[in-house]
C-alpha cells in the first residue's frame, strides 16, 4: 500500500522565490509532447494567458523540423481548444533537438510523450541538464508510478517533480490530480496546486502514487465490470446503457457508449496497464477486459469505436450509408438498435432499482455492489477521505454523484446486509460507514479513508450558495427565484429554475430585490451554483402559452415588465454585478448586460438567438447592444449595423473571450477561469464598487434613421439572396432594423425607455405571426431552430 503524501509532510526550500512576471505564479511553461494532451494542456496554459513553448521530435525525412508541434496548434484550433483564437499565438512551437535549451525560461515544464518508461526517463536527463533551478517539471502520465519515474534522477529533480494529470480535453475538464513523492518539496505542491486552480481553473486533488490514481482507477474498474456482467447476464447493448446512466447519475452514453467514445482501442494500453501493475489480489482482475474474447475480437475487426467503423454502437454502414445500429452482444453482428424495454427502468430510485428482480434489477446491483466493494476496499490506498474520491468521479467522469454518494443514497446498511446474504465479503470502510449512519454522516463531516470522521474542507476563497442556504440566508423569494444574504452587506439573486429561465416569478423577485436591497444591503450578486447556466433566457412556456391564448396584453405586460426590472437593475442606487458562467442567452444575456460590471467564468456563452424563433431581444437587449455598439464607433449607422449583425446572426459565443469581441462583455469586466471562485470574485467586486457609488447616468442614444435602414435594407437582401435568411428571417430582420435604426427618418437622439418601447411593439408584433408560434414550438420540442 502506497504512503499517504500531505502537502504539509513535504520538504521545502525558503529561498525558492516566486517569479515576477505576468502571473505571480508561472510567467512562462514548456510543454514537450505535441499529441493530443500535450497540445491541448499547451493551449489551455495559452488560453489562461501563459506563453508556452510546444515541442516535439524531429520526423525522419521531414523538411520542416518543427512540423509536429505546428500540426498540433493547429488541431487545436480546429477542435476547440483555444477560448479565442488569437490565443494561439501564445504557443511557440520547436523540436527537442534544436530548442531543449530554451526550457531554461519557463517556470514550469510539462512532459506529455508516448508512455514509455524508458523514453520518458531519458528525457528527464536532458530536462534536468536544460532547465533553471526551482522550475517545476512534471508528468501528465496517468500509467506509470511517479516512483518508476524519478528512479536514478538527481536529488533535485526529484524535489521539483510531481504528477499532474490532466483529464481530455484539458480545456474542458476541470479535475487535475495530482501526484508527489516523498522527494517533493512542500512549496513545489503548494505552487503547482495553487497554479491549477487560479491559473487553470482546475480542481487539484492530491493522489496516491499508485495505479490509475483516483479516478481513473475507479472509472476503469467500474467500466470492466459494467461491460463484462452485461455480457454475462445476458443484457443487450441498449438495456445496458439505459440502467447505468440516467439511473446512477452517469451520462447517457453509458457504458458501452462510453467505451466508442473514448476507444476500444485503448483497451490493450490503458487496461493492459492495470493488469501489469496491480497487485495480485486486486478484484480487478476478475473483471479483466483485455483477456476477453469478444473486446478482442472487436479489436481484431477494427472496431474500436466512434473514430474507427463501428464499435458497440454503428452509424454508417460498410457502403458508407448512414444506419443506427448496435452490436449484439452474443454473435457480435450488428442489428437495427432497440429501444430497451425493462420493466426495472421505471424504478423510482436507485435501491429500488437493485433491488428489481429483471435481469435490469439483477444488472444494476450486480455493477453497484462490485464498485462499492471495491472502491470501498481500495480507498484508503487511493485518497484521504470519501469526498476526494467522489469529486474526482463527479469532474472527471461527470457522474452527478461519487460511488459513496450513491451508497449513502442507497444506504450502507442495506448493502451491507444483501451482501452478507449473498455470503460476500464487505469493506471494513463500508462497515464503518454504516455504523456512522453514511460515508457523510452529518452536515459538513465526511469519513476519512481510515475510518475516522472528520469536518468537510473548503478550499479558501470559494462562496457556494449551497454553504449560504445551509446557514439559513434566505432573505425572500418564490418559486423561481431567491435573495440571499452573503454577508458583508451584499445580496445575492438566485434564479433556481430549470436551466436558471425566467419567468414571470423571476421578474417579480427582481422587482422585490430592487426595493429590498436599497434598505438592507450596499450591493447585488446575480448569479448562482448552476454551472450549466447563468440563464438560458426566459422560459418558451411563458411565450408560447401567451401567444396560443392570444393575450396580447398578458404578453405585453411580461415583456414590459421585464424591461422595467432589467433597466431599474442598471440604474439602481447600488451597484449590481453579474456572476455569469455557462450559457447566458436572450433574457438571461440581456440580464447579464444590464449589471454594472460582469465577473464572467471563461466558459461563457452569451448570445442573442431569439430570430431564431421568431422574435427580437425585448428586454433591453437591443438597445444595450446598440449602446455598446457606439461606444466602440461614433458614427451612428456603423453602430446601428454592428448591432443589427450581432442579433440577427443569433449565434452564440464560445468563451468569454469571444464574449467581449462581441460586446456582451466589456473589457473592463473580469473573466475567472475558475467557476468555483466565480461568486467569491463577483462578491469582492461588488464590494469595491459599493465604496462612494452613485448611479450611472442615464443613457443617451444617437440614431441616423435614413442611413441605418438603407444598409440594413441592403444586408436584409443580401441574406436573402444568399439563402442565409428564409422570408420568416427576413422578416424578423425588419423588425429588429426598425429598433436599431430608431425608429426616425432623420438624425435624433433618444433614451433607452425609446429604444425599449420600440423593442416592445416590433415583439408584439412578431408574436402575432403564425410562424413566430411554429417556431417557438419546434424550438422546445427539439431544441433546434424551425427553418420556416
Amino acid at each position: 500500500m502506497a504512503s499517504a503524501v500531505r502537502v504539509a509532510d513535504l520538504p521545502t526550500n525558503s529561498d525558492e522565490k516566486e517569479d515576477a512576471g505576468q502571473n505571480a505564479l508561472i510567467s512562462r511553461a514548456a510543454v514537450i509532447g505535441a499529441g493530443s494532451m500535450g497540445s491541448g494542456i499547451a493551449a489551455h496554459l495559452a488560453n489562461a494567458g501563459v506563453p508556452v513553448l510546444l515541442l516535439d521530435i524531429v520526423p525522419d525525412g521531414a523538411s520542416d523540423r518543427d512540423t509536429l508541434a505546428k500540426a498540433a496548434v493547429e488541431r487545436q484550433i480546429k477542435a476547440g481548444g483555444f477560448m479565442h483564437p488569437e490565443r494561439a499565438a501564445l504557443i511557440e512551437v520547436g523540436n527537442v533537438e534544436d530548442d531543449l535549451g530554451r526550457i531554461v525560461e519557463a517556470d514550469w515544464i510539462i512532459e506529455a510523450v508516448f508512455e514509455d518508461l524508458e523514453i520518458k526517463k531519458a528525457l528527464y536527463r536532458r530536462v534536468d541538464e536544460a532547465r533553471r533551478a526551482g522550475s517545476i517539471v512534471s508528468s501528465n502520465t496517468s500509467t506509470i508510478p511517479l516512483g518508476q519515474l524519478i528512479e536514478g534522477a538527481s536529488p533535485r529533480f526529484k524535489g521539483d517533480f510531481v504528477i499532474t494529470h490532466f483529464f481530455n480535453p484539458p480545456r474542458h475538464m476541470q479535475l487535475l490530480e495530482l501526484v508527489a513523492s516523498p522527494a517533493t518539496r512542500r512549496d513545489v505542491l503548494e505552487r503547482i496546486t495553487a497554479i491549477g486552480d487560479r491559473v487553470l481553473g482546475k480542481s487539484t486533488v492530491l493522489c496516491r502514487d499508485t495505479p490509475g490514481f483516483i479516478a481513473n482507477r475507479v472509472g476503469n474498474y467500474w467500466m470492466s465490470v459494467a461491460a463484462l456482467e452485461a455480457m454475462r447476464l445476458g443484457l443487450t447493448v441498449e438495456e445496458a446503457d439505459a440502467v447505468m446512466s440516467t439511473p446512477f447519475g452517469i451520462p447517457r452514453t453509458g457504458v458501452f457508449g462510453l467505451f466508442d467514445y473514448v476507444g476500444i482501442n485503448l483497451v490493450p494500453l490503458v487496461w493492459g496497464s492495470f493488469m501489469r501493475t496491480l497487485a495480485p489480489e486486486d478484484a480487478h482482475r476478475d473483471h479483466d477486459i483485455t483477456a476477453d474474447p469478444f473486446f478482442a475480437d472487436m479489436l481484431r475487426r477494427g472496431l474500436v469505436g466512434r473514430f474507427g467503423p463501428g464499435g458497440f454502437y454503428r452509424r454508417k454502414a460498410q457502403d458508407g450509408g448512414r444506419v443506427d445500429e448496435a452490436i449484439d452482444l452474443r454473435t457480435g453482428e450488428y442489428r437495427p438498435r432497440r429501444k430497451p424495454e425493462l420493466e426495472s427502468l421505471s424504478a423510482s430510485d436507485l435501491r429500488s432499482l437493485c433491488a428489481a428482480d429483471d435481469r435490469g434489477g439483477r444488472y444494476a446491483w450486480s455493477v453497484f455492489s462490485h464498485l462499492i466493494g471495491y472502491v470501498a476496499a481500495i480507498a484508503p490506498e487511493i485518497g484521504d477521505d470519501v469526498a476526494a474520491i467522489d469529486l474526482t468521479m463527479r469532474l472527471g467522469y461527470n457522474w452527478s454523484e461519487g460511488p459513496f454518494q450513491l451508497a449513502d443514497r442507497v444506504g450502507p446498511a442495506w448493502i451491507i446486509d444483501r451482501l452478507q446474504a449473498e455470503q460476500r465479503q464487505v469493506p471494513p470502510l463500508l462497515r464503518r460507514a454504516a455504523e456512522l449512519g453514511g460515508f457523510y454522516p452529518e452536515e459538513e463531516s465526511v469519513l476519512g479513508t481510515d475510518g475516522v470522521l472528520r469536518r468537510a474542507e473548503h478550499p479558501e476563497g470559494v462562496l457556494a450558495l449551497a454553504s449560504v442556504k445551509k446557514s439559513g440566508g434566505r432573505v425572500d423569494g418564490n418559486e423561481s427565484a431567491s435573495l440571499w444574504n452573503l454577508g458583508d452587506g451584499v445580496a445575492g439573486l438566485e434564479i433556481h429554475t430549470k436551466m436558471n429561465a425566467c419567468d414571470m416569478a423571476v421578474v417579480e423577485q427582481v422587482e422585490q430585490a430592487l426595493n429590498r436591497v436599497s434598505a438592507d444591503f450596499q450591493a447585488l450578486v446575480i448569479g448562482s451554483d448552476n454551472k450549466r447556466a447563468f440563464s438560458a433566457g426566459a422560459k418558451l412556456d411563458v411565450f408560447i402559452a401567451l401567444v396560443k391564448a392570444g393575450d396580447w396584453a398578458g404578453l405585453e405586460s411580461f415583456v414590459a415588465r421585464g424591461q422595467a426590472a432589467w433597466l431599474g437593475l442598471k440604474y439602481a442606487q447600488f451597484p449590481v454585478v453579474a456572476a455569469a458562467g455557462g450559457l447566458a442567452l436572450g433574457g438571461g444575456c440581456e440580464l447579464m448586460m444590464h449589471a454594472d460590471e460582469v465577473v464572467a467564468h471563461a466558459e461563457l456563452y452569451a448570445g442573442l438567438p431569439e430570430r431564431k424563433v421568431g422574435i427580437i431581444p425585448g428586454w433591453g437587449g437591443v438597445t444595450q447592444v446598440l449602446l455598446r455598439a457606439q461606444e466602440r464607433s461614433a458614427d451612428a449607422p456603423t453602430a446601428a449595423v454592428k448591432a443589427f449583425d450581432l442579433i440577427a446572426g443569433g449565434e452564440v459565443t464560445s468563451s468569454a473571450l469571444s464574449a467581449v469581441d462581441a460586446g456582451f462583455l466589456r473589457a473592463s469586466d473580469r473573466i475567472v477561469m475558475n467557476r468555483d471562485r466565480l461568486l467569491a470574485v463577483a462578491k469582492a467586486r461588488a464590494i469595491e464598487l459599493a465604496v462612494d457609488y452613485a448611479a450611472p447616468n442615464r443613457a443617451e442614444i444617437a440614431v441616423d434613421g435614413a442611413a441605418a435602414t438603407r444598409r440594413l435594407e441592403e444586408r436584409i437582401a443580401g441574406q436573402v439572396a444568399a439563402g442565409g435568411f428564409t422570408e420568416t428571417d427576413a422578416g424578423v430582420a425588419r423588425e429588429l432594423a426598425r429598433v436599431v435604426a430608431g425608429g426616425v427618418a432623420n438624425p435624433a437622439v433618444l433614451s433607452e425607455l425609446d429604444l425599449m418601447r420600440l423593442e416592445l411593439s416590433s415583439m408584439l408584433e412578431l408574436a402575432r405571426r403564425p410562424t413566430t408560434l411554429e417556431r417557438l414550438e419546434h424550438m422546445r420540442a427539439t431544441n433546434k431552430p424551425l427553418l420556416n
